[in-house]
């Protein structure tokens, strides 16, 4: 076995990830570019998964490898490749906690592509979705709306988990994304909580309607028609209301131009799809003076909407 590793230690970068994107709630996952989590992935003499090192989190994270995702997305690598060694992690946190831009998938991702490349890549980019899922699962749901993404790059729809079967879809050209993080920390947890036990039945017809329309929008290139079925009628209603401002914004994002917006994942983030970087740039503007009135800091974020996911740094 020796003979099959790559290297004493391998760096991976993985990007920030929107969910849900609109009507595809946990079946559609979008990667982004410029902000994600990095994690290097050092071989050790002892078996298991370790974690040395975790920065850029203010001390919030676990550095225990079961409570970690990215502990917990390392060790299933190694179970699911038959591999029984020892891998150090040292993990860079680039994305806030709890910003609804998939932060705990990213990590999670980062140390499974990391770790599997680090033995000799036994197992392939889309064999890693599992490992990955087991570390989601600890901590936000088994749902593979940020992995996915952040794993293989471009927007996925999820249409199963088991057996897991994958969609990627195509974007139409120039389409952009801008993506607004208020300072404010919502809970996974408290944003799960806040959705209806029960959907009517309307409501899960127009659901179905715009996400087959959106999809639509997306291989025929009809921005017309992204912008209307930009709309989350069950999802977003019931947590926009957690995230002061967040109307606001997205009703700002709308007014500067924007094909359409909606929540980020869970929240408190909220993004936007526009048609140029200019009227993306002015969106970011707009979404970010509706947070400040609301008396929120934030930060903003203008990347185009095809990204590739995990990537090798060293």
């Amino acid at each position: 076995m020796a003979s099959s590793f790559a290297s004493e230690e391998v760096t991976a970068f993985v990007p920030a990830t929107v969910a849900n994107v609109g009507p595809g709630f946990d079946v559609l996952g979008l990667a982004l570019d410029g902000a994600g989590d990095t994690v290097l992935a050092r071989r050790a003499t002892e078996p298991g998964v370790r974690i040395a090192e975790i920065q850029g989190d203010g001390g919030a994270l676990p550095l225990d490898a079961e409570a970690n995702t990215a502990g917990i997305a390392a060790r299933h690598t190694l179970l699911r490749a038959g591999l029984d060694v020892g891998v150090e992690l040292f993990v860079e946190k680039g994305l806030p906690i709890g910003s609804g831009l998939g932060g705990s998938a990213a990590s999670a991702v980062a140390a499974a592509f990391a770790t599997n490349l680090l033995f000799g890549s036994p197992l392939r980019k889309v064999e890693l979705v599992g490992p990955c899922l087991e570390a989601e699962a600890a901590v936000a749901g088994r749902h593979a709306d940020n992995v996915a993404p952040a794993l293989l790059g471009g927007l996925i729809l999820v249409r199963s988990l088991d057996p897991l079967d994958l969609v990627r879809l195509p974007l139409p050209a120039g389409l952009q994304v801008v993506v607004v993080t208020p300072a404010f920390e919502l809970a996974t947890r408290a944003a799960r909580e806040a959705l209806p036990a029960e959907v009517p039945l309307a409501a899960l017809v127009r659901q179905s309607a715009q996400l087959g329309a959106f999809v639509s929008a997306c291989y025929s290139e009809d921005l017309g028609l992204l912008a209307e079925s930009l709309v989350d009628p069950v999802v977003t209603p019931s947590r926009i209301g957690l995230v002061p401002g967040g109307e606001a914004a997205l009703a700002a994002a709308r007014a500067a131009g924007a094909l359409g917006a909606s929540l980020s994942g869970s929240g408190p983030s909220v993004f936007a799809l526009c048609h140029s970087r200019v009227v993306a740039e002015e969106a970011a503007r707009s979404m970010s003076a509706a947070f400040a009135e609301a008396g929120l800091e934030s930060r903003s974020l203008v990347s185009p909407a095809d990204n590739p996911g995990a990537r090798r740094l060293a």
